[in-house]
């Protein structure tokens, strides 16, 4: 299993890494790993505009190169952009230099300083490594889209019951995660749009 919302005590163990943005305004920050694909993509952009909501998308390289115009729709869309490997490896399973290579390999498709490893997993030789070039971006919230074994309603509970100012929050726009996303995602952006929240991306700064 996994929490659906990070414990303050393993964010402390990782300081050089972001789980949320500390602030007292009604800020909540939606990301999305592993597209763009054009089943899912456009689909989200098209809920967040109805909300003036800017979000974080963590591409799959390989994914960009395959769907390049659903990539220019995100950038058109005026949302941020972060590197998610080329081939979403995991980097408790992946030797150095590999992993890297594949970073890199992402980064000529696209231009980004923010970085998140696939599965959250990176060896502190890793992250020591990316720091030098990236924003290294986790979440606080894990909203379980990706997860088969829970029901959509749960998937909205892990993020209605957790997400405070300043969340990160992650989703995925993928076919896996279709299903739950499509239920979660409108209702989550009428809930805190009621309640006064406004959507921002992360920026690289």
């Amino acid at each position: 299993m996994y929490p659906a919302k990070i414990p303050k005590f393993i964010q402390r163990l990782f300081p050089s890494y972001f789980f949320s943005i500390p602030t007292t305004e009604k800020v909540i920050y939606l990301t999305f790993d592993d597209g763009p694909i054009p089943e899912v993509t456009p689909w989200v952009l098209e809920q967040l505009a109805a909300y003036n909501a800017k979000a974080t998308f963590f591409m799959i390289g390989d994914n960009v190169r395959k769907y390049p115009e659903v990539y220019q729709q995100v950038i058109d869309g005026n949302h941020a952009i972060g590197n998610h490997t080329f081939n979403h490896l995991n980097g408790w399973k992946t030797d150095n230099e590999t992993y890297f290579e594949n970073v890199q390999k992402c980064a000529e498709t696209i231009d980004t300083k923010l970085f998140r490893p696939p599965y959250g997993k990176l060896k502190p030789s890793q992250a020591k490594y990316l720091r030098k070039q990236y924003k290294i971006i986790l979440w606080e919230i894990l909203s379980g889209d990706f997860d088969k074994n829970i029901s959509s309603e749960r998937c909205l509970e892990n993020v209605l019951n957790n997400t405070k100012n300043g969340s990160i929050i992650v989703f995925h726009d993928s076919l896996k995660a279709e299903k739950h996303l499509r239920f979660v995602l409108p209702k989550i952006l009428k809930h805190f749009h009621k309640k006064g929240f406004q959507f921002q991306l992360i920026t690289d700064n």
